[in-house]
């Protein structure tokens, strides 16, 4: 894992997302290495959200594959091609279970990223 995926976990702590999970699914994906998933507990929170990310991807020269831009959905994707984070509402996160499509993937202790 890369400074610039610490940092993004980081960024949605401090911005008080909910449930950030960490997944290295390289060895069970050829679509990306990583998914960061986190949980927004409002419309305005999960812009908030995205916006932070995207604000630290220019920042430092990262690219962005694609990112949603509208408002109002129940999951948003920011896909960097090497990570995607994905930024889901509580009914959302309930309804795609993203995670548990990837039982077989690495997670990551977020607490322990958290405070590197």
């Amino acid at each position: 894992m890369d400074g610039n995926i610490r940092e993004i976990v980081k960024i949605l702590y401090d911005k008080e997302a909910a449930d950030i999970v960490l997944l290295d699914v390289s060895e069970v994906s050829n679509l990306t290495s990583y998914f960061v998933i986190a949980t927004a507990n409002s419309d305005p929170h999960m812009e908030a959200l995205r916006d932070g990310i995207l604000d630290f991807l220019e920042k430092h020269n990262v690219p962005v594959i694609y990112y949603d831009k509208g408002k109002g959905y129940d999951w948003m994707v920011i896909d960097c091609g090497y990570f995607i984070v994905h930024i889901f509402s509580n009914r959302g996160r309930e309804f795609y279970a993203l995670e548990d499509l990837w039982l077989n993937a690495k997670r990551y202790d977020v607490e322990e990223i958290i405070s590197l």
